[in-house]
């Protein structure tokens, strides 16, 4: 591979390490590294996810982000304590703020709250190179919150994350240019290498690949033609080679649709439903409003109980588009009552606006008081806005069914 035509850069993939359970035990003054703590989604739910397990605890019994709460086992020395997103979010945007001083805006790219791109090309007057910027980040971070950072070097984005993920995990901080690849990162299994999920690895196993230096080898035109633009992109990657801008702004900006939902924590019947579906919409709708736009889409997905399995995904376009929580909510339930079978237990429900416009282009129905309805909407959202999201409700999100008072209360599902 002659790597002379591919662009060069300074990128850091920086990882904090179990950054729930770390932040949990610097909390109460234990050393991240060393103690057994579980961060458990619901306390009061044994089948509850464990969102984050300390490298100890991981280490001793095997318990991962996949495990439930039931699992873990009677220690006495294994703390377990709830969630609370709103302190790793600070965190994160601290950290955050921590790296502005080696780097401008546009050079981070932040990829999840644990987890972050920078761009560190020509700061080496300022701070060296870019593994000794790597030492200081990884310091400063230790030093300023007692949080242990692995740090990938790479040439682009995707060796910065690969490296990162494969040896510095374990190394602290570990680095990787075109010219390591076949020693770094070939001999490793396709499913430990970032963007191949399960069902990949299944497909590429049938064709006989099963490491990445077996992928790098394959005839291109072959993956071509079995996963079309996807293959050409496996190859580059199984070769190091990855495109994505390094500078710039990386937030997405169109907006392809508005949807919310929500796994319920016990079975709802059908006149329950109703309500949460309301809650679903308002949310929605309020999403859309804020962005001034409206859609003419409107879809609902029910899965049942996992005593009967199953659910339904359907959609209806209207003629008109919307942002009016009952229209959205009206067309939700036509769709229910057709699809529904009548007898199951549900346990999901989700909703989406799509197929969006915006809202200036809206022509109002002379023959109905449509701008009364949609000032309405408006209305509560300002409300909400000045005085809390819970400061207007309507009387049935405040019944046992209702949904929007408990999730208030929560950051991405869990406790804040």
């Amino acid at each position: 591979m002659d790597y002379s035509i591919y662009p060069r850069n300074d990128i850091l993939c920086i990882d904090m390490r179990s950054f729930y359970a770390s932040v949990e035990a610097v909390k109460r003054n234990l050393d991240p590294m060393k103690t057994m703590l579980a961060v458990v989604g619901d306390l009061k739910r044994p089948g509850s996810i464990v969102l984050a397990a300390s490298p100890a605890l991981k280490e001793k019994y095997g318990i991962s982000n996949v495990s439930r709460y039931f699992e873990l086992p009677d220690d006495p020395d294994i703390h377990i304590v709830p969630a609370r997103m709103a302190d790793y979010l600070h965190v994160s945007l601290e950290i955050t703020k921590l790296i502005h001083n080696y780097a401008p805006k546009e050079a981070i790219h932040p990829y999840s709250i644990d987890e972050i791109w920078v761009t560190v090309n020509g700061l080496e007057r300022l701070f060296g190179d870019r593994r000794q910027i790597a030492e200081k980040i990884k310091a400063e971070i230790m030093e300023s919150f007692g949080l242990t950072a692995a740090i990938g070097i790479g040439d682009n984005k995707f060796l910065a994350k690969v490296v990162m993920d494969l040896h510095a995990k374990k190394e602290g901080i570990a680095e990787c240019s075109y010219e390591d690849v076949e020693e770094k990162l070939w001999p490793f299994p396709i499913e430990k290498i970032w963007g191949i999920g399960s069902r990949m690895k299944r497909n590429l196993n049938r064709m006989g690949i099963v490491t990445l230096g077996q992928l790098a080898r394959y005839d291109l035109n072959q993956l071509k033609k079995r996963f079309g633009i996807m293959g050409e992109q496996l190859y580059s990657h199984a070769w190091g080679i990855d495109l994505s801008p390094v500078y710039g702004n990386f937030t997405k900006t169109e907006q392809k649709g508005f949807g919310h939902g929500i796994s319920l924590l016990r079975d709802y019947t059908e006149k329950e439903v109703a309500t949460c579906i309301l809650d679903l919409c308002e949310e929605v709708c309020r999403r859309a409003r804020t962005a001034n736009q409206a859609g003419k889409t409107i879809s609902l997905s029910i899965s049942y109980s996992s005593e009967k399995k199953g659910g339904f995904s359907r959609s209806k376009s209207i003629e008109r588009p919307t942002n009016v929580t009952m229209d959205m909510y009206e067309v939700c339930m036509q769709l229910f009552q057709k699809f529904y079978d009548g007898s199951s237990y549900i346990r999901h429900v989700y909703v989406t606006l799509g197929n969006l416009y915006d809202h200036e282009d809206i022509q109002l129905d002379l023959f109905e008081d449509r701008l009364k309805k949609n000032n309405i909407g408006y209305v509560m959202d300002a409300i909400r806005d000045k005085y809390g999201s819970t400061s207007i409700l309507r009387a049935s999100s405040y019944t046992e069914a209702g949904i929007l008072l408990d999730r208030s209360k929560k950051i991405g599902g869990h406790q804040a």
